[in-house]
């Protein structure tokens, strides 16, 4: 595997055994840092998110250790693709014109997307890399709505409290 395997794509889902592993090896933290958090061995870790090694693999429980002191986003991506769902993490952004006016900007972005792909639709066949890079697309518009509505909410609560 090269460096650059490292790095994610846009519009690439990762299969989860890949994204354990390029969340191990990603430079913030490390898999050291990691590793001591969780109580276990460095290399023990590492063979665990080896994706090569068939011999061991996390538990559920040092899965879900693992993804509380790293929550990558291709991990949570790789999840959430089995189970067919989207995953949101609550952090709030302020409910401004601004920031209505970058999620208008990027709904914009994903209808001209969406318009682009007439060719692909026109037949009915859809290739790999159509289908992902409009995944991706809808996930972010997602993402980018539920966090200004936690904005919104918070803003409200914070006057509310206040």
């Amino acid at each position: 595997m090269s460096r650059i395997d490292l790095f994610p794509r846009p519009g690439v889902v990762l299969r989860l055994r890949r994204a354990l592993y390029r969340a191990g090896r990603d430079p913030e933290g490390g898999i050291t840092s990691a590793a001591y958090e969780m109580g276990m061995d460095v290399d023990a870790l590492q063979k665990k998110l080896n994706p090569n090694e068939e011999r061991r693999w996390l538990s559920p429980d040092e899965l879900e250790e693992f993804l509380a002191l790293r929550p990558d986003p291709r991990v949570l991506d790789a999840i959430c693709r089995a189970a067919g769902v989207v995953w949101y993490r609550p952090e709030p952004v302020p409910a401004t014109n601004e920031a209505l006016k970058a999620v208008g900007k990027l709904l914009d972005e994903a209808g001209e997307f969406v318009s682009s792909m007439h060719e692909g639709a026109s037949d009915n066949i859809w290739e790999l890399h159509e289908v992902l890079h409009l995944e991706q697309r809808g996930m972010d518009v997602i993402r980018q709505v539920l966090a200004i509505m936690a904005g919104a909410r918070q803003a409200m609560e914070d006057r509310s409290n206040g």
